[in-house]
């Protein structure tokens, strides 16, 4: 795990590496070559995790000193890769996976790719060929930034690399600035939230050409893995086994460190799992390596996990440690942890997460494994709801639609008007959906976003919109396209770039098994009824973890994650700073808002008139955005 920087054209700039000393304490490299179009830079930041000896350090070349790589990210197939390559001629000289990726490269080409296993983000530079190729893992799991100007490309693991470049101004894009505050999602398209930045998605590569001195260089994105999701047919027992195989196999690769191991830990299905598996495989019940696990807990009994957290303990006999996240410092840390992030994030639950990996290096664990995409592939949302009930509508499966109103209201106290009203948008035309949706969310929230400056240029549509058509997927009219859309589009990205800046914040190696392609194409490809029946979400995955979970846990029907107790905070010790941030918002981007409206809500909110969501938290954190990080309106 490490930090990349790469660039062609602009004058080389070592800071530009430097500023993401966190994600590699273990190592600097920085090298310059020439090309017909100017200067060549390659910069590495590392994170020793596989082969920590210096032979792993970057940029690598290879003996010729054509072909030149910076690598962020984990190969987990890597000593299969190798010795497929070994039986070819092929000679290592270190143990490291960076080797692998660059030999792959050189023997294969861009059609290495399919063979990868992992999360990645590289660049490897062509010096014969005046070629840089730069491509991202299938989902999006490490990050990598692009800018394109007319006096170069640059690439970067963190936008703050790229910001002060020629032709970046630092100015926000007002799009997808919008689309954050009226929905919360971000990540959902190539642009960022700043003018001129953009990111390479997941599944992407591109190549730039350097070979001729050309007013400007094509830097042209292409999938290389697609946005898809078959089709299959199993049994409901079949489907059980295949998920805890590839599961399984998916942890046992996840495990392949040098430095200590761990796991998140919040007492929910999916990090439970995990933790369950790791300790299966390290012994714990047996004398053998007891799993080090870190989790958030509070004493406000709305999100108190603990007693889940207890119960996976205890069954899988792990190292426990609990942290305790104070109201107190949610402002203290929310200034570092929004620069870090590069862009305004959705909620406090990201501060849950950063006082994890806080105590992860604080034990001495270097790589934590997270229960992270499970949700998006297996409709574990309660928004899913809607979509499988208007799933059943259409099938006249009117039965089971009554089971899962009754069911639904009996285990989360959903009510059944509720459920009635909003299973039926999936069932209306995609356009007249959408078009509910803005209407309704224009009248509930006072306008709060209907000024000039947005009609004129901010997004008409929803982001869930956007994402789907910028990758050519399905519309999102039922659990299957849901979470296609969630996955490749949407949601998911969001949550595995907070999880990157949290993580590499503290130098921790944060590791997602639910995101093993092999895995993750299996559940995209299973049938509704194999992710919601009646009131279960994610029915496979319950299945699939007997024995590995212990009951209190694989039949719980809450979902909480990384939260806080934001709605006591917000509404007691914290009101005044929430006021105050709303101010500061509302000053330094005037006319972004509808000043009025924005008070307006926020009292209501905050008075206990209408429930207390994240709109308030993206409206306080995006002026913090603005102070810590300097975007312009």
């Amino acid at each position: 795990m490490c930090g990349i920087f790469g660039s062609i054209g602009f004058e080389p700039d070592p800071q530009r590496i430097d500023i993401v000393a966190h994600r590699g304490p273990d190592g600097r490299g920085w090298e310059t070559y020439l090309s017909p179009k100017g200067p060549v830079a390659l910069g590495h930041r590392r994170l020793a995790i596989i082969d920590v000896s210096d032979a792993g350090l970057q940029p690598m070349g290879d003996a010729s000193g054509r072909y030149q790589l910076v690598f962020n990210g984990e190969i987990y197939n890597y000593i299969e890769l190798r010795e497929e390559m070994r039986a070819r001629g092929e000679v290592f000289v270190s143990e490291s996976d960076s080797e692998v990726l660059l030999r792959a490269y050189m023997l294969w080409g861009e059609e290495m790719l399919p063979r990868l296993r992992g999360m990645f983000a590289f660049l490897i530079w062509d010096d014969r060929d005046k070629r840089l190729f730069a491509a991202r893992d299938r989902y999006g799991i490490k990050p990598l930034y692009i800018v394109a100007h007319t006096r170069g490309v640059a690439f970067g693991s963190e936008i703050k690399q790229l910001l002060g470049l020629p032709g970046i101004s630092g100015r926000m894009n007002v799009a997808r600035v919008h689309d954050f505050l009226a929905s919360g999602i971000s990540d959902h398209t190539s642009e960022t939230m700043f003018e001129g930045v953009f990111q390479l998605r997941g599944g992407e590569c591109v190549t730039i050409d350097a070979s001729r001195d050309v007013a400007a260089m094509e830097a042209q994105p292409r999938r290389w893995y697609p946005a898809t999701a078959g089709d299959i047919s199993v049994s409901e027992g079949e489907a059980a086994e295949r998920f805890r195989e590839l599961l399984t196999e998916s942890v046992r690769l996840h495990l392949r460190s040098d430095v200590p191991v761990g796991s998140c830990l919040s007492g929910g299905l999916d990090s439970s799992s995990i933790v369950g598996l790791m300790a299966q495989m390290m012994g714990s019940g047996a004398g053998g390596a007891k799993v080090n696990t870190v989790s958030a807990c509070y004493a406000e009994k709305s999100v108190d996990e603990k007693p889940f957290m207890d119960a996976v303990v205890a069954h899988a006999h792990t190292e426990p440690h609990f942290i305790f996240p104070k109201a107190d410092d949610v402002f203290q840390r929310a200034s570092d942890i929004t620069w870090h992030q590069d862009e305004p994030f959705g909620s406090t639950s990201i501060f849950a997460q950063w006082c994890v990996f806080e105590e992860a290096r604080r034990v001495g664990v270097k790589v934590m494994l997270d229960g992270q995409g499970a949700d998006e592939q297996l409709a574990g949302y309660h928004g899913g709801f809607s979509y499988y009930m208007a799933d059943l509508t259409r099938r006249r499966k009117f039965k089971q639609l009554l089971t899962t109103i009754l069911e639904r209201n009996r285990y989360h106290g959903t009510s059944i008007s509720e459920q009635i009203k909003h299973h039926i948008v999936p069932l209306l035309p995609r356009g007249l959906g959408g078009l509910l949706r803005r209407h309704h969310r224009a009248l509930a929230q006072h306008n709060w976003l209907g000024t000039d400056l947005l009609r004129d240029q901010g997004n008409p549509r929803t982001a869930l919109e956007l994402a789907s058509d910028e990758l050519g997927l399905p519309p999102a009219t039922d659990l299957r396209t849901l979470c296609m859309t969630m996955t490749y589009g949407s949601n998911l990205a969001m949550l595995l770039h907070w999880e990157d800046r949290n993580s590499m914040a503290h130098s921790i190696e944060a590791r997602v098994p639910f995101l093993d392609h092999p895995l993750v194409e299996f559940n995209l490809a299973l049938g509704n009824d194999h992710k919601i029946v009646g009131g279960d979400t994610k029915r496979v995955l319950r299945k699939g973890m007997a024995h590995v979970l212990p009951e209190s846990v694989r039949e719980r029907r809450d979902k909480l994650g990384f939260a806080t107790p934001e709605q006591i905070w917000f509404r007691g010790p914290l009101r005044g700073q929430v006021e105050d941030g709303i101010e500061k918002t509302l000053a330094r981007y005037p006319g972004l808002m509808n000043a009025q409206g924005v008070r307006a809500l926020a009292k209501e909110m905050l008075d206990g008139e209408r429930p207390l969501d994240f709109t308030l938290w993206r409206i306080v954190n995006l002026g913090m955005w603005g102070e810590r990080v300097g975007a312009t309106l």
